[in-house]
């Protein structure tokens, strides 16, 4: 999640999503209302026939028909309702072809049954809330991070396999066989339409899901390519799932106040997206920023819900990146910003997550809080040890952090040559635009 070099913190769905205090819009759209369905109705498909491959078809089926039906009839009364009946006999379609096709009647049972039996009906929507199970088994230890998170943006945010494609920056096939590859993988996995029962398991797959909500909003906050720096309609999807999660979960759960953090986070990172660009769509760094135009209201929801679990003792990565988060957005201007805190925290945080991004942010805040030489010395101390100019997470951001700090400690041709470094690192076209607009002010390519 980042702004541009120096800020020390690296700090989408088509149609519109309505997030709390981002959309002003009174009336809910029809893109809402299939997106905050979709999860339900999948539910109540797969607790119905028991076989989540098929039944995240059909709902997809039922979510295009919706597509096409509701813009000229208007919205109905019971969507859910009218989603599931649609679904429903989509499934039956589905699975009578599968039957066919592959002569399973072997595999008789709940699914079978269903099919033959005409006196079973989709029934009323089920009371459960079963958002939180279907997040757990999109992240199945059986898949790979990369799946998890295709799999949650088709199944719980009811994205297409064209939208998750662009998204990540594919081909629709290459996608359609990813997604349809950790549906197998679950299959085979047994996985079943039941939250883990033992305790240890079910706290391991609650943080695979945050981890995938966090990767979604990063994607979406800073995207890996393409002419846009973000995607709004990623990061809003990121938020509104969070917001699910943080939803499903007892107050007491010992993952509720990491989730609670992890939504600050993203609130609060959020809030700065509309100073990020300028009119021309150049990046605009941190310090640069228009404050008067970051999202007011984005900031007090994610501090208020920082200050919810100040009482909880036991504080993770996602709380304490929130209060850095929190640091930056309360900060009146970019000289009253509490650098040292802000150093302080990344040293807590590298302990609990001793990564290459982290490592590297605490680089750029120790340089804001006491000089760009200590930052500089820490930078190559870091680099011995741990090779962040390696990293592929962190060998262009490393470059870019060392053209600004080379920059202000009076090199300037080198601080040129590590900004072309960085640019040619990143696919990102804005990214790219900004790093050698810097570099050809240091070191204008004529003089060179």
């Amino acid at each position: 999640m980042s702004d541009g070099p120096g800020d020390g913190v690296r700090d989408g769905v088509a149609g519109h999503v309505r997030v709390d205090g981002v959309d002003d819009r009174a009336a809910t759209t029809l893109e809402d209302v299939l997106r905050a369905e979709a999860p339900q109705v999948l539910g109540a498909l797969v607790r119905r026939f028991g076989r989540f491959d098929v039944a995240e078809d059909a709902v997809q089926e039922a979510l295009l028909a919706a597509g096409r039906t509701w813009p000229a009839d208007g919205v109905p009364e019971n969507p859910r309702g009218w989603l599931i009946r649609i679904g429903y006999r989509k499934m039956v379609d589905l699975l009578r072809a599968d039957q066919a096709r592959r002569r399973r009647e072997r595999e008789a049972g709940l699914a079978e049954s269903a099919v033959h039996d005409p006196a079973r009906h989709a029934g009323p929507p089920p009371d459960t809330d079963d958002s939180l199970t279907l997040l757990l088994l999109c992240c199945h230890p059986a898949l790979s991070t990369t799946s998890r998170v295709a799999l949650t943006l088709r199944a719980v945010g009811g994205l297409t396999t064209a939208e998750i494609a662009h998204a990540h920056g594919v081909p629709e096939n290459t996608m359609g066989t990813r997604i349809s590859r950790a549906k197998q993988r679950l299959a085979r996995a047994g996985a079943r339409f039941t939250p883990p029962t033992d305790d240890a398991d079910l706290a391991d797959r609650l943080a695979a899901v945050a981890q995938v909500l966090y990767l979604v909003f990063n994607e979406g906050y800073t995207t890996s390519a393409g002419d846009r720096l973000s995607r709004v309609d990623l990061t809003r999807e990121a938020i509104r799932l969070t917001r699910m999660l943080r939803d499903t979960l007892p107050p007491d759960d010992a993952m509720a106040a990491e989730v609670t953090g992890l939504l600050a986070l993203m609130l609060l990172t959020e809030a700065r997206q509309p100073a990020r660009t300028g009119d021309d769509g150049r990046l605009v760094p941190l310090d640069e920023q228009d404050r008067t135009r970051w999202h007011a209201g984005l900031i007090r929801e994610g501090t208020a819900l920082l200050d919810g679990v100040r009482h909880q003792r036991a504080i993770g990565p996602y709380r304490l990146q929130a209060m850095i988060a929190a640091a930056h957005a309360t900060a009146e201007s970019p000289e009253r910003t509490d650098w040292p805190r802000i150093a302080v925290l990344y040293l807590w945080l590298e302990r609990l997550s001793p990564t290459a991004p982290v490592r590297l942010s605490r680089v750029v805040a120790v340089s804001r809080a006491y000089g760009p030489e200590r930052g500089l010395a820490l930078l190559d101390d870091l680099n011995r040890r741990h090779h962040l100019d390696r990293d592929p997470l962190t060998r262009q951001r490393e470059r870019a952090v060392r053209a600004h700090l080379l920059q202000l400690t009076g090199a300037p041709a080198e601080a040129a040559a590590r900004y072309r470094e960085a640019a040619a690192l990143t696919d990102n076209h804005v990214e790219q635009r900004y790093l050698r607009e810097r570099a050809d002010h240091l070191d204008p390519p004529g003089d060179r």
